[in-house]
This record gives structure tokens, sequence and C-alpha cells, in this order.
């Protein structure tokens, strides 16, 4: 056995190498099994791996060393083949373990220490409340043991964990549970995964957990033990994931055929989590905040996240998990196809016109702002140096539409065949992107060699559309014009390949021809031509069928798609759009220091909403939003804050004042005395509820606000009154603030809401309460729940302040990123997009933000998560 070492823990990494999908090559060696055992202790965890390696026909160096990434790890014993290696047999660097001169298979035993307890980055093998957790995506598993830590390396696990039954009694890892035992004072547990995996996907919890258990009969007859693990007290917060679980079975079966494929699915909860959760093998662990509900504690918002999180990571099971991703470039592949997979299970519990309104909302306020700033970049990007930082919007959200598209293009049936031809002939296996839209091509027919433009390019195209009517002919002909603004990178573009669902309507709002027409847009300029039709109203992106921008329709289209169009999306963006444009109006008086005078037309709209609410009080409450300050912001060549604050202020205001009978009257009426109910229906309602509440409260009527503060049963009211009370400068606002606090202080789900709720208020004195709140006894930077509930909340959701004249915002957050990145890199690095929109403002702004940038990355010491996006975002 060679001399104890360890490897480079010094505080000053060596600047992360880029990588470049164009450089790709397969891997010199496979690894077929791996078997693990953890002697698990929060100090000094051993690990001991056994690999049976051998070397990949596919590799392009017959002569090469084995290579294992490994990071922060003490090596105690090296074997290969039977046979312990001397310190001149390997290399040992800061991230790798190299042995050249290997066989062409054999076997090797590592032996490493890791010291759990001290591991804040919450990257690999760490102690969150006295218990286990690991968390191996992207790169985690380095930091446990000496390993191919690349998604290619695919191999079958067997994990058998050693630990004191008195803080450990629960020992969970992939796969199904093959052997319990006893070892002295000691107790073990053995896991098999029978399915092929990359490292990133092993996962071990290990701790003092109690289960919420249930089963689910899959199509097939075969019996699954489900189990939810969560700290001792939590037990009662599980029935609403525990039912999300099993509708995503049941759904994944109906609708792609999937069937789940081990005897146990387990999920373990943990407070302490960088991400929302992760689908590891058999075995996802979550952030308690997709996992832990109940109607006192959770809102409406928190249920539907619950349903979102809990069916993305179980249809991982073979969308990521049984077919996975050649190497990181490809994460789209599982990502965005995953999330266009939840986006219609969850369209399905409820509302289908109101989720797509939802997801569309969420696309325009984190990736159209992504794809116009610094840190653009491909759906598939084409290089990087910590993949960490790619989790992104436009990954995830932006590749959730690129599927979209494509299932719109292939129609449902062709699709379905599509996935179904591509699970079949990659299962078990890494992919590419191309992989996937070949089998889609193949089952289709359909030529898809130009839709791949919208993984290769960034940027949000642009649509102009132009139309004109010969009376005498009937022919109707349609212009459309495409560009994309330049991006880094990529300063031309060429034109993509753009499906723009539309309708013709006659002059009552009527289809002239039912349903949706897909036209498909891949030049620059086209013209589509309608003979024998009526004079029509074009209704275009129908469904938002595309992630784009549509410019220029006249102020009456808008108005009277947003009356009349049979498509819900079309007639709620016209409205979002008309709305818009008035606020814009406001926003240049208040830059000249005009009064702000409200459209009449705003408040008519309203008006019609509420009388209309009864039909679908859901999408009326969507329609009732007027667009946010983000949204506001994205339309203008040089972002003004203060001005779009004001104007959106005062229009709120106005129309809280000259609706105040109907706004009274439809909170009442939307009401619901009863007990609470998790559907569509009733979150429609008191979602309309709470919008009208809102206007009310913008008017200065704050009484009812504080009237539903005291009397609602459940956390969607408390928590809507709660955010008007700390938005107004009322001796009613302190209180109530302290009143939560007192009651739910021992809840750390809610605790953050009492955070957020105050980062986010539009108080002046807002930034100076955040400074004290981060001093907060209960304010743990380490957390990466309560600094997003606190920093980011501030950084993301309060632009007024954030974006102070005086830099103070810039300079509070560039403080706790730097304080932050001492401890969690990765959480650190999320926080620097707020600053990498600096280009978007005007000039003393910028240096300020630019300021900052600098600053943090002068910083001795900085994470490579940190050094890269703040890097990137100052070029």
């Amino acid at each position: 056995m060679p001399e104890t070492q360890r490897d480079s823990l010094a505080a000053n990494p060596p600047p992360p190498a880029s990588v470049r999908l164009d450089e790709y090559r397969a891997p010199d060696f496979l690894v077929d099994t791996v078997d693990l055992v953890f002697e698990l202790d929060p100090a000094q965890t051993s690990v001991t791996s056994r690999l049976r390696v051998r070397r990949n026909p596919a590799g392009t160096d017959r002569h090469a060393p084995l290579r294992l990434d490994g990071e922060r790890l003490e090596l105690r014993g090296l074997r290969l083949d039977g046979e312990s290696l001397g310190q001149n047999r390997y290399a040992l660097g800061p991230t790798a373990l190299t042995i050249p001169g290997v066989p062409d298979a054999f076997t090797l035993e590592v032996e490493t220490r890791i010291a759990p307890k001290d591991n804040t980055e919450l990257s690999g093998l760490y102690v969150s409340g006295g218990s286990f957790f690991t968390q191996c995506e992207a790169e985690g598993f380095r930091r446990i043991t000496f390993f191919p830590d690349r998604p290619d390396v695919m191999a079958r696990y067997t994990t058998t964990i050693f630990a004191e039954p008195a803080s450990c009694p629960v020992l969970l890892s992939n796969g199904n549970p093959v052997e319990t035992g006893r070892a002295g004072d000691r107790h073990w547990a053995k896991w098999q995964d029978p399915h092929p995996k990359p490292s990133y996907l092993f996962a071990l919890v290990a701790g003092d957990l109690v289960a919420v258990r249930d089963t689910f009969a899959t199509c097939s007859g075969r019996t699954i033990a489900l189990a939810i693990w969560v700290r001792a007290g939590d037990e009662d917060k599980c029935d609403h994931a525990m039912r999300a679980l099993k509708a995503s079975m049941a759904w994944d079966e109906k609708v792609f055929g999937r069937e789940y494929d081990l005897d146990v699915f387990n999920i373990a909860a943990v407070a302490d989590f960088n991400m929302g959760a992760m689908e590891n093998k058999g075995l996802n662990v979550f952030n308690t905040k997709y996992v832990l509900a109940r109607p006192e504690i959770a809102t409406d918002a928190d249920f539907q996240g619950i349903d979102t999180v809990i069916s993305h990571e179980y249809f991982h099971n073979w969308t990521g998990n049984r077919v996975t991703c050649r190497d990181w470039f490809q994460l789209s592949l599982k990502e965005g196809l995953t999330v266009f997979r939840d986006q219609q299970f969850t369209a399905d519990l409820g509302s289908r016109a109101v989720k797509r309104i939802a997801d569309v909302r969420r696309l325009r306020a984190s990736q159209f702002p992504e794809d116009a700033g610094p840190l653009a970049h491909p759906v598939r990007p084409r290089s990087y140096k910590k993949i960490d930082n790619f989790y992104t919007a436009t990954v995830y959200q932006k590749g959730a539409e690129v599927v979209r598209m494509m299932h719109t293009l292939l129609g449902p049936e062709n699709f379905r065949k599509g996935m179904d031809l591509y699970f079949a002939r990659h299962d078990n296996q890494a992919v590419t992107i191309e992989d996937f839209c070949l089998a889609m091509q193949d089952a289709s027919g359909v030529d898809l060699a130009h839709f791949m433009l919208w993984y290769e390019q960034a940027g949000t195209p642009e649509l102009v559309a132009d139309d004109r009517y010969d009376p005498d002919a009937r022919r109707y002909v349609l212009t459309v014009r495409q560009s994309t603004p330049a991006t880094p990178g990529q300063p031309a573009k060429q034109p993509f390949l753009i499906p723009l669902a539309i309708g013709l309507l006659d002059e009552t709002g009527a289809d002239i021809v039912p349903g949706a027409r897909v036209l498909t847009l891949d030049r620059p300029e086209q013209e589509f031509v309608f003979e024998d039709v009526p004079p029509p109203v074009p209704s275009l992106l129908r469904g938002f069928s595309a992630p784009v921008k549509l410019k220029g329709v006249p102020l009456e289209r808008l108005r009277f798609l947003a009356t009349h169009d049979t498509d819900p999306f079309v007639r709620w963006e016209s409205g979002q759009q008309y709305a818009t444009r008035h606020l814009l109006q406001m926003v240049a008086a208040a830059q000249r220091g005009e009064p702000l005078a409200l459209d009449p037309g705003l408040v008519h709209a309203v008006q019609k909403n509420l009388a209309d609410a009864d039909t679908d009080p859901a999408f009326s409450a969507e329609a009732l939003a007027l667009p946010g300050e983000s949204f506001l912001a994205d339309q203008m060549d040089v972002v003004d804050p203060d001005a779009i604050h004001a104007a959106r202020e005062c229009a709120r205001a106005e129309i809280g004042r000259q609706l105040a009978a109907p706004l009274r009257a439809a909170h009442a009426r939307f009401d619901e005395p009863g007990p609470y109910r998790v559907d569509g229906a009733a979150m429609g309602r008191r979602a309309l509820k709470n919008a009208c509440l809102s206007y009310l409260a913008a008017a200065g009527d704050i009484d009812p606000a504080r009237a539903q503060f005291d009397a609602a049963r459940n956390m969607t009211d408390v928590l809507a009154a709660l955010v008007l009370l700390a938005a107004a400068d009322t001796p009613q606002r302190q209180p109530a603030l302290d009143a939560f606090y007192l009651k739910w202080r021992h809840d750390d789900l809610v605790l953050d809401k009492w955070f957020a709720i105050q980062a986010t208020a539009p108080l002046p004195d807002t930034l100076a309460r955040v400074k004290t709140l981060a001093q907060h006894p209960d304010f743990d930077l380490r957390n990466p729940n309560r600094m997003r509930a606190l920093v980011a909340s501030f950084a993301m959701a309060n632009p007024v302040h954030f974006h102070a004249a005086s830099g103070e915002g810039y300079r509070f957050l560039a403080d706790t990123l730097i304080a932050v990145d001492a401890v969690n890199g990765q959480v650190a690095a999320r926080l620097v997009p707020s600053l990498g929109t600096w280009r978007r403002y005007d000039a003393a702004r910028q240096a300020l933000m630019r300021a900052e940038l600098e600053r943090i990355l002068a910083v001795p010491g900085l994470s490579q998560f940190t050094q890269e996006m703040a890097s990137r975002s100052l070029q």
C-alpha cells in the first residue's frame, strides 16, 4: 500500500480550461462494473471502489494511460489486479490520478478518504442535519472516489454501506435492496442497480429518516414499493408529493408507454441542496421545498411546484437515465426533453391554456433576458469551463420549447412514434441530440436538418408580419420577416425554421377555417397566400408555437384579438401587448417628468375580465395581471427601472381606484370558505380573488388585506395578504410580519417565504432591511434555500431597489456573493447574472455594475464557478 497522500487542497485552484464540443473523443477506457463500499463517518469516511476496466475499442489511443478524475480526495490505497501500486507507478495531481502501462482489461481497487461534514459545496458526499446525502451531477462523483467521471462511461453499480445504527438507521443507494446485516457495532446494507448508468447518477442517503410508504401497480401488473424519506415530524407533509409521484408513473405509462423498471422507488428530502432535485436511478434526492406541503404551510404555487419537480425527476428515469447524454454538451437532450414532458403532464392536471401562459411567462422572465445578454448561449453550447454554470433557462426552458416545436411540426402521433424509436434504438446508451432528432426524423419522414439550428444558434428571433387583402380576388397575403439579434460569438444568424401556428378570424371573431394552421417559416422573408377567403384578422403565434418575439401588431388589432380570439394564448398575449404599449408610453412620460395618465382602455379591459371571470377564473386571473417590470424592461433599449416601477405602480393604483367596487365584489365572490382544495378550479378562484386584492391594496385600500391575513386558513391567502402588507407604508406592516415570524419561525420553508417577502418589498428602506436580515439569527448563507430567499429574491425580483442609482444594491450583492463563494461556489455563481445585465442600463449604472464584477474577479481564491460567470459577464 502506498504512503497516505492527499491531493492539493490549495485555496487557489487553477483556472478552468475550456472544454469544446468539437474536441470530443470517446473515452480510452470503459468500466463494466463498480463495487463500492462506504464506511460512513462525518469526519473521515472511507470509500473503497473495485472497478472492472477495459480499454475502449472505440478509443483513439491504444496506449493511453488510465486517467481517473478526482478532487479533494485522500488516496489511501491502490491495487491493480490485486497488486499494490507504489508511488512510482502512478501520478497524483489536484484533479486526476493517472496510471500508465495498464493492460487492456483489469481490476482496479481504490481506497479514498473524505470528510463529508466539511463539504460546504454540497457536491459529492456531504452531511446535512446529521444525515449523509450525495449530489453527483454534474461532476460530484469525483469528490467521492477516483473515476472516469463523464456521462459516456456507463457501469453497473453495487453499493455496500456501513454505518452506526443509532445515527444512521436508514441506508439507501441506487437500484434494488439486496442484503442487510451487522458487523460488530455497525450495520450494513447492500444495493444493486441492474441498469448501467453514468457516475453522475450515483446516489447514497444514510441517516435518521422516516418513510412515508405506498405502492404502485404498473401496467404489466408489477407492484413497486414507493417511499419518501424525511426527517421525523415531516411525515404529514408528504401526501401531495406521493400523489404526484403515482400520477406521474401512471401518466408516463399512458402517454409515452414507459413503465418503471426497478422494484423500489425512493425519494429522500434534504434541506441543504444546491438544486431543486436530482433524478438518481431509483433514489431521487429532493430539496425539501419540492416535497413538503400542507395547506397551512404551502401555497398553490408550492403545490404546483411539487407536481412539476416530482414529475420531472421521475420522467428522467427514461429521458436521462435509461437513455443518457454522451457528453455534457448534450445536457438539453435530457433536461429540455424532460421539461417538455413535465409541462405536458402538469397541463393535463388543470387548464392547458393557463399552464401554457405560465410557462411562457417563465420563459420570458428568465430565458429571453439570458438570450439578450453576455451570458447568451445556444441550447447546445459549443464550449464551457464549468458545466454547472450551464444549468440555465436556455438549456431547460428554451430546450423544452425546441422539443415542443418538434412536436408541432411532426404532430402528436408522429412525435410518439419518434419517442418510441428513440427508446428502442438507444436504451442503456449515452447519445447525442443528433441521435434524438434522427429518431424523430426517421419515424415521421420529416426532414429536421434545418431545424437543428435551434440547438446551434443563440438568440431570440424577432418576427414582423404585414398583410394585404384583395377584395376582388378574395385573396389574403401574409408576409412574415424574421431576424435574430447578434449574440456573443455569433454576430450573424441564419434564418431559423419556425413553426408559426395561425388562425384567420372574421369580423365577429369566429375562425374562418376551424383550428390552427401551422406555417413553416424558414427564410428571412416569406409570403403566404390564402385564396377565396373573406377579409380576415390574422391570429399569429397561437399557443406560442415558437420561442420568438412577435412585433408591430397594430393596437386596434390587439384590442380585437384580446376580446375575440378563440385561441386563449393569443387572447391573453394580445391583452398583455396592448397593456405593454400603454405602459411604455407612461414610462416615457415618467422619464420626461410629465404627469402619468392611464389609458381608459386598460381600465375597460380589467373591468370586462372581471365581468367574464366566472367562465374561467384561472384565465381571468392571468388576464388581470399587468405585464411585470422585467418584461417591460425587456422591451426597452435602455432600461430605466425607476420609470418602469413608477408607471406600473401608477397603473395598478388607478385601476384599483376606478374599479374599487367590482374588485371588492369579485374578491368576495371568489372566496372559498370551505376546506382547501388542491385542484385547478379552486386554485383559479384563489388566484383571481388575490389579483383583486392586489389592485385594492395598490389603490391604498389595505384593510381587506389585513382582514384576509387574520382570517385566512391556507398559506396561499395568508401569503397573498402578507405580500401586500409588507409592500405598504402602513402601521399594520410590521405587526403582520412579526406575527407571521412568531408563528412559523420553526418551519424552514415557511421562514424562507418571510425572508423573500421582505426582500421584494418596494418600500424605500428595503435594502437596509435586507442587510439587517442578512445578520438575522435565522439567516445562514450556507443554506442555498435561505440564500435564494433573501439575496436572490432581492437581486432578481426587486429591480427598482437592486438597480438603485447609488449602486448600493450592486455592492450588497457583490459583498454577499464573495462571502458565499468561499463556502459554495455553485450557489455564488448563480447570483452573477443579476450583474451580467449591465449593458441594458444607462452609462452610470453600467459603470457601477462593471466595477462590482471586476471586484469579484479580483478576489483571491475565487471559485472556478464564479470566475467563469463573472468573466463571461464582462465580455
